[in-house]
């Protein structure tokens, strides 16, 4: 079950990364690039952090095929019919939500404390979307701006920290937690909800990030 939610939140992951290429007028190798970038690079570098080898990508095939059939899928479907930019947030926030938490659970099986496991779930969440606004020359990427989206992932990794440290099942954690990463990021999304800037907005500056 396990296994099938992140197969699902890799996926999100890979159409976000051809919905981006395709917003970027990207041709379908870019997009093909920044579907494995969204998909794989949080999971690469909290395995490198961990020293897990070999990476959890390069002995699953599943999971290679999941990422470059849902690219392939998402760019036909473009051919056809664009989407709006709020279908590309809603689609990376349930990818946010699935990776986060898988990341939460590889990091409690590696043994270590508590913070790290917030902190390498938040950066397995968070990493994907990173590379994919600098390869799509968006900057600051989303992460850097005022978007309610690491926040949303530090909620749901100590959500998820807390319901392992009460005994509950990896199953249902998973997804409490998950649907806690979701339901902010997309009620932010909804809502339009910021987090506050270092420094005031100059006089004269009406425009959004």
């Amino acid at each position: 079950m396990l296994h099938v939610l992140y197969l699902v939140g890799i996926a999100a992951f890979a159409a976000s990364g051809v919905l981006a290429a395709h917003r970027a007028r990207l041709d379908p190798f870019g997009g093909l690039v920044l579907a494995f970038a969204a998909s794989i690079s949080g999971g690469t570098l909290r395995d490198l952090v961990l020293d897990r080898h070999p990476l959890y990508w390069t002995h699953d095939w599943v999971l290679l095929t999941v990422i470059a059939g849902t690219a392939v899928a998402t760019m036909v479907y473009l051919r056809f019919r664009d989407l709006p930019h709020r279908a590309l947030m809603t689609v990376d926030a349930l990818g946010l939500a699935v990776v986060t938490v898988i990341g939460a659970r590889a990091a409690l099986d590696a043994g270590v404390t508590p913070f790290a496991v917030i902190i390498l779930a938040v950066v397995t969440g968070v990493t994907g979307e990173v590379i994919r606004d600098v390869l799509c020359g968006e900057f600051p990427p989303l992460l850097l701006r005022e978007e309610v989206y690491a926040t949303a992932a530090l909620a749901g990794a100590g959500c998820y920290l807390l319901l392992d440290r009460l005994g509950m099942g990896d199953t249902p954690a998973t997804v409490i937690s998950a649907g806690t990463v979701f339901a902010i990021r997309t009620g932010a999304l909804y809502y339009g909800l910021h987090l506050p800037r270092l420094s005031p907005r100059p006089r004269g500056d009406s425009g959004t990030s």
